[in-house]
């Protein structure tokens, strides 16, 4: 496997992930230029049938690894969440389809967000999806249609939980905090401070989606989680530390969700057997080279 394509180039993760495929040898082409030198990049629109297909063919992928999507859960039009996770993601493999011989493994990111509120301290993969709001219901919808259409596909359909790193952009809440941090700010608006989730390290990830490329053993869908839970007054406390000073929170009724999941905890125990074991970093060891780098 050489040829990589990798949707969502230009995006957080994929400024973390192109570099490192560039790094173990992989000739990548980028579908929205990351900035790493090295790659090759390549113009087309998930909502552009033809211009996938020409591009697709161009590039001939030994694998893929598709990230590309509307991601920020408060987006406002509900239905550029179906557009662009769930028609643009049958576009992309439509045009996958088309080729003779196909990729070796095809990475989709999928998100969390499907699980919905669950009843359990800790989500596996065989848990039922109920998703609660516009973008879990259309990657959900996403996988449906996914598993429907090109079950003879190597597709890996990946369900990342929360994740953050530097860079990330700040109207996602934890780089939000480490920035009022950074700046010395005397005050922040937040919403529900008791919600916990399951946060990873960035460059954990982008590892992970370069594991499941290369694993022998296919999985699908796979979980790409810590395991831990921490809550957002946990992250507060943290940041305190880090920063030698305890900010003031006032909670901004407009940012609380009537639809909050209030506790969201990944298993990770089918990433960890494809792999062959994990590499987890400490979210406090991430908050701080996130407050490193914005000061």
């Amino acid at each position: 496997m050489k040829r990589i394509l990798v949707t969502g180039a230009g995006g957080f993760t994929g400024r973390f992930l192109v570099p490192l495929l560039l790094a173990k040898g992989y000739d990548v082409y980028a579908m929205g230029a990351s900035g790493a030198v090295g790659e090759k990049v390549v113009d087309a629109n998930l909502l552009d049938r033809n211009s996938l297909s020409e591009m697709v063919r161009a590039v001939r992928p030994d694998g893929v690894i598709h990230l590309a999507a509307l991601s920020f859960v408060g987006h406002g039009v509900a239905e550029d969440f179906y557009r662009v996770n769930t028609i643009g993601t049958l576009n992309l493999l439509e045009s996958i389809d088309e080729l003779q011989p196909g990729p070796s493994r095809i990475i989709v990111a999928s998100s969390a967000n499907v699980y919905g509120t669950p009843s359990v301290s800790r989500i596996d993969e065989s848990l039922c999806p109920s998703p609660v709001n516009h973008y879990g219901t259309s990657k959900l919808s996403m996988e449906h249609l996914v598993a429907a259409r090109f079950g003879h596909l190597p597709v890996t359909v990946t369900r990342p939980f929360n994740y953050t790193g530097p860079g990330q952009n700040e109207r996602f809440l934890i780089p939000k905090v480490v920035n009022h941090f950074s700046r010395g700010e005397p005050m922040i608006e937040l919403g529900n401070i008791n919600v916990s989730r399951d946060f990873s390290d960035v460059r954990d990830v982008v590892n992970y989606y370069i594991g499941l490329l290369e694993a022998k053993n296919e999985a699908s869908p796979v979980n790409l989680c810590s395991g831990n839970a921490y809550s957002i007054s946990d992250v507060l406390d943290m940041m305190a530390e880090i920063a030698g000073y305890r900010i003031k929170v006032v909670v901004n009724p407009a940012f609380v969700r009537s639809n909050e999941i209030p506790v969201l905890v990944g298993d990770n125990s089918r990433l960890r057997e494809t792999l062959g074991g994990l590499r987890t970093t400490p979210l406090r060891e991430t908050l701080e080279s996130m407050y490193e780098e914005t000061r």
